[in-house]
Parts: C-alpha cells; sequence; structure tokens
C-alpha cells in the first residue's frame, strides 16, 4: 500500500526544528520519498496546518505489569493477562507511541499477535523476564517461601527469574538471550512497586552485575538496571551497565559516574504521579504508597542534577497498568524543567539507541519505518500539550497504515 501524506509541516529530529511543508510518500512500512510527490497512492492525506513528527518511543513500559492491583495480577490466567495487554497495547498506540522498549515481563504472546494481526500496538523491543536477587525488586512473591535445597535454585514467573550469585545470574542471563531477549534488565536497587525490599536496599554484587554484562556484551546488546540510590547507581556504571532506570535519588556523584561511563539515564516521572493518584483507590498497599511518596518528590530534582552533569537522558514513562492511560503526562512533566528541544532529543535521538533501531525509528527519513503522528500541536512551541493526544493528536500511522486517526 502506497500512503501519500500532503502539506505536512515535517519535523528534523537530527536539527530539531520543522523544515516546512513538504510531501511524505510511504510504501510498505518503510518511507520512500520526503519532498517528491509520488503521482499515484492508494490513499492520500492532507496535512495542512499539521505537525509531522515521527512515532513517540517510550523507552520504559511494562504490558505484562497489566493492572496495579497487585492482588488480582498474582490470580489471572494467561487468558484475563491477553486480553489486557492486548487492550493496553492498542491504547498506547492511539496515544502516539509506535515503538515501546518493554523493560520486563513475558510478553512474547503479545509480540506474536500483533506480528499476526491479532492485536493492535506498538513495536516491542523486550528485556523479558527480569532479573533479581532474592528479596530484590523483581521478586514480587510476597507469600512464605520454602529454604531451597540448593544455591542453584532459581524460582521465576512471567515477571523475573531469582537468581544468586555468579553462576546463577549467568545462567538466567543466557536462558533470557536464548528465549529473545533483545537487551537484559536487572535490579540494583529496591523499588516502589514491590512489597518485601526497602527502598534504600542495594541489590545484587559487582561481581553478579559483571557477568550478566558479560553475556549480554557477548549477544551484541546490554543490560538496563533499575536504579534509585547513587550507591546503587555508580556500582551498575561501573561494572558495564548501559543504562540506568528512574535514578530518583540522582546525586552530583551518581550523576558524574553516569556521564563519565557514557550510560543513558532514563527517567520516568509518570508513573510516580499515577501512583499518587490511583493507588489508594487501586488496592496499592500502604507501604508502597509511602514509598512512592520519596521517590514522586525526588523526581524533578534529579533531572535538573542529570542535566547539571551532562547526563545523556532517554525518555520513558514505567506506567502500571490502568495508569498507562497517562503515558503522554510525561512530556508535560520533564517540560517543567526541561525545553522541548531536550525532550525531543530524548525521545527521538536516544530512544532509537536504547532500541537498536537506529535510522529505523525516531525519524521521518528515506528507509525509516513510516510511523507518523500528525499532531495539531507545535511541540517546540506547546509540548505540554501532547499530554492530552485525543485532542493534540489528529492522525497515529504505523508502518505506513492510520492506526488511529480523530477525524474518524
Amino acid at each position: 500500500m502506497r500512503l501519500l501524506i500532503e502539506n505536512a509541516n515535517i519535523f528534523n529530529t537530527d536539527k530539531l526544528t520543522f523544515t516546512g511543508e513538504a510531501p511524505l510518500v510511504c510504501e510498505n512500512g518503510r518511507i520512500v520519498a520526503v519532498g517528491e510527490k509520488t503521482r499515484t497512492a492508494d490513499r492520500t492525506i492532507d496535512a495542512r496546518g499539521l505537525f509531522a513528527l515521527p512515532g513517540f518511543i517510550d523507552a520504559h513500559v511494562h504490558f505484562r505489569l497489566a493492572t496495579l492491583n497487585f492482588a488480582r495480577l498474582s490470580r489471572w490466567s494467561e487468558v484475563e493477562f491477553g486480553i489486557v495487554m492486548a487492550t493496553l497495547s492498542r491504547e498506547t498506540l492511539e496515544r502516539g507511541f509506535t515503538t515501546v522498549r518493554d523493560l520486563g515481563g513475558d510478553v512474547t504472546g503479545l509480540i506474536r499477535a500483533i506480528a499476526a494481526g491479532a492485536a493492535e500496538g506498538p513495536r516491542i523491543v523486550r528485556a523479558g523476564r527480569m532479573l533479581s536477587q532474592t528479596g530484590g525488586h523483581g521478586d514480587v512473591d510476597s507469600d512464605t517461601r520454602l529454604v531451597p535445597s540448593c544455591a542453584c535454585h532459581m524460582p521465576h514467573s512471567a515477571f523475573g527469574i531469582i537468581a544468586d550469585g555468579v553462576d546463577a545470574v549467568r545462567k538466567g542471563a543466557r536462558h533470557l538471550l536464548k528465549e529473545g531477549s533483545d537487551f537484559l534488565k536487572i535490579h540494583v536497587s529496591g523499588g516502589v512497586a514491590t512489597p518485601t525490599d526497602p527502598l534504600e536496599s542495594i541489590q545484587y554484587t559487582p561481581e553478579e552485575i559483571a557477568a550478566v554484562v558479560t553475556e549480554a556484551r557477548h549477544r551484541g546488546t546490554y543490560v538496563a538496571a533499575h536504579a534509585y540510590l547513587p550507591e546503587a547507581i555508580i556500582m551498575a556504571v561501573a561494572n558495564g551497565v548501559r543504562s540506568i532506570e528512574h535514578a530518583n535519588m540522582l546525586d552530583k556523584d551518581s550523576a558524574a559516574a553516569i556521564a563519565a561511563h557514557r550510560a543513558i539515564m532514563v527517567p520516568t516521572l509518570a508513573t510516580y504521579e499515577a501512583m499518587e493518584a490511583f493507588g489508594p483507590s487501586l488496592g496499592l498497599p500502604e507501604q508502597n504508597l509511602k514509598k512512592n511518596k520519596q521517590v514522586l518528590s525526588a523526581g524533578l530534582t534529579s533531572l535538573e542534577i542529570g542535566r547539571a552533569a551532562n547526563v545523556t537522558m532517554g525518555f520513558g514513562t514505567d506506567l502500571i497498568g490502568e495508569t498507562q492511560s497517562r503515558q503522554n503526562r510525561e512530556f508535560a512533566i520533564r517540560a517543567e524543567v526541561e525545553p522541548a528541544t531536550d525532550i525531543l532529543r530524548s525521545m527521538y535521538q536516544i530512544n532509537p539507541v536504547l532500541c537498536r533501531m537506529e535510522g529505523e525509528i525516531g525519524t521521518l527519513s528515506e528507509g525509516a519505518y513510516a510511523d507518523i503522528v500528525l499532531s495539531r500541536v507545535d511541540p517546540l512551541k506547546k509540548i505540554a500539550d501532547l499530554a492530552t493526544p485525543e485532542t493534540a493528536l489528529e492522525y497515529v500511522i504505523k508502518a505506513g497504515a492510520v492506526a488511529w486517526s480523530n477525524a474518524a
């Protein structure tokens, strides 16, 4: 199918500026011409007065964490997971996000369903199941657990693998890479959503982290780490971790370490605001709400510290289940301390690197995927307005096909 978009003001993501009205021609899922009008097209969209952007990219999502009600989550069957995950996936695409980086949980079935046309959704780059130590942020079992008979015992679920010690984390990493993980995810500090790990806890050791990093490097990929605390952040990047997720408790020393090791920080501020707003009504336990208040209050400060240290930043959200409807709020939150060009650079220049898809996403250029958002809003002037996609966006196009239209 050939799609012609006429009269759109084209955004150049290398220069972070609009270059004026020009036609875009898409065929077989790719952009085949920019500025050169085709004589024939199966569909033509007149985008006069609209701003053409590459499809949005979210570098931190969790489709498998399909509800914030964790008691319900623990009881769901795979059928229930599939239905809800497909709904979340479709809604993500309708908000303009055509590519996402999933940071933990088994999404193999969802990826297959989207590829087969049985579900709608963004292009998914996945970590697969998360690696966590016993009692770490990825250990979601709050019930009493029998003491294992050997150190090699590795409990696992659809969300993660519990691996303790160098040999275990190496085996877990190799298993995930065999399963098809595009990169690996570990936890090196406490978190908000899990019941038993204190926010201030440091998780994994330098030796364990280095083992996972080695396995990822041998497969040509990298390791992402959930980390809030300065000590955990410094330990992770010193041992080869490529991306630090969240980093809310960032200080000058840990920011300097991220920058020195040329790692990437992915802030995810929308999720803490959402958990504050919806957590009580969705059954989030009181101890989790208390932890959330700590990271929520530190979020914008971490951005300012990172910016002062010239830390490279991606763009992510980390929203869970019902709160994923607030995905576009990340634009408005970051706009409180960042100019629009920096936010767009995070999404369109840094996120493609994290997804290992440079030149294919985050750009409106020949050969790239025909992932296009036609917006009523000029994001260089009013990027916070993208927080309401139902009014800001006119068309969402993935691989040359209209996935959502306000006109429809």
